[in-house]
């Protein structure tokens, strides 16, 4: 099996290389090492060169591109740009490398198709629901549009029935769950997942969107401020810094293990497995930002504050915990990794490494400045 992985030298592309090959394929890499991402003067990590070919490029170099996807069988495009934040004010960036990254490759493939070609496999988002699935009691389920500035500058944190304003509460939300996101990252995935299977369709190929929630796990670049709360966390703890929380710290996301995630994405990549569709891919289970806060101050054995603010970042969502079904019946992926194991062996890997001043701050700033995160109610 000849696989081409854009994005290959990242967190998850780099270990699907090294599964894939495993498993006996003939692995492509193309990466532009993102300095955001990699650090400044980065390389390909260390042992991918031995088991993929790696191609220094962008996926907007439609000439790059042309010699990366020749005698191709499965094509992963994981290369994006991530930040649900930064997203909402890098528009432009984000729209090129998301967006005309992904076009660049489809015109390739409608117009100079490789006769090899069977496959195409995109790394989208839960990002793409925005708020999700629901429940109320009386409407059973239900899609809350986006929070108001005036119920969360208010410390109403919780999405509200659509039909008549009441309470609900989570459901794992399934694949069939309208489009809503709502931030610009997300958008970016909702189109790029659409415009894939929809060329993988005209193509008479198999075509996958790949609906990640939140992925962590060690290997994940703790100097990059928009990678997740799991690094930003560790970095704050290990250098004595106190925690500032969001909202009311009840806000809660899927977790899910790299390699769970590897494993999920490895397995639609295998000839036996067909159809055009996206599938979630998570733990289905469900974690307060508190929890986390406090699991990462206990494993360090930290005395740092903690302090919940009601600040509030313009495109976030309240809660999130996916539905799996599709997937596990496609393919009979079942994740491994339970939450506090796969967090002990990612704090343990953060701990061989230096506590560095990630940018968050700067971040936050960035936002501030934009009007993007905004103070609330202090809970």
């Amino acid at each position: 099996m000849h696989v081409l992985i854009t994005g290959g030298a990242g967190f998850i592309g780099s270990r699907l290389a090294r599964k894939l090959s495993e498993g006996g394929a003939q692995v492509t890499v193309l990466d532009n090492l993102s300095e955001q991402i990699h650090g400044v003067g980065a390389a390909f990590p260390e042992g991918l060169e031995a088991v993929a070919r790696c191609i220094h490029g962008d996926v907007r170099d439609r000439a790059v591109m042309q010699q990366a996807i020749d005698g191709q069988e499965v094509i992963v495009h994981l290369a994006a740009e991530t930040g649900t934040g930064q997203s909402m004010y890098q528009v432009s960036h984000y729209s090129d490398v998301n967006l005309q990254g992904t076009s660049v490759l489809l015109d390739l493939l409608v117009n100079e198709r490789p006769a090899t070609l069977r496959k195409l496999v995109v790394a989208s988002s839960r990002a793409i629901y925005g708020e999700g699935q629901y429940h109320c009691a009386e409407h059973g389920s239900v899609y809350p549009a986006a929070r108001t500035e005036a119920d969360m500058g208010a410390g109403r944190f919780d999405p509200v029935c659509p039909v008549c304003g009441g309470a609900v509460t989570v459901e794992p939300t399934a694949e069939a769950t309208p489009y809503g996101p709502s931030s610009f990252y997300g958008l970016t995935k909702q189109v790029q997942e659409q415009m894939v299977l929809m060329f993988a369709s005209a193509l008479g190929i198999d075509g996958f969107a790949m609906r990640y929630q939140n992925v962590y796990g060690p290997g994940q670049s703790l100097s990059n401020p928009y990678t997740g709360i799991l690094a930003v966390f560790s970095n704050l703890v290990r250098q004595g810094k106190g925690l500032n929380i969001f909202e009311d710290g009840e806000e809660s996301r899927d977790f899910v293990f790299v390699d769970d995630v590897v494993d999920a994405t490895a397995a639609v990549c295998q000839p036996d497995v067909h159809g055009v569709t996206a599938l979630n891919v998570g733990a289905g289970q469900r974690t307060t930002v508190m929890e986390v806060a406090r699991a990462v101050i206990d494993h360090y054995g930290a005395d740092v504050p903690v302090e919940v603010t009601g600040a509030y970042r313009v495109g976030d969502i309240r809660h999130n915990m996916a539905d799996i079904a599709r997937i596990q019946a496609l393919t009979g992926f079942t994740p491994k990794w339970a939450f506090r194991d796969g967090l002990k062996a990612f704090l343990d890997w953060a701990s061989t490494h230096e506590a560095a001043d990630s940018g968050f701050d700067k971040s936050l700033q960035e936002l501030s400045d934009r009007q993007l995160l905004r103070t609330g109610k202090n809970v």
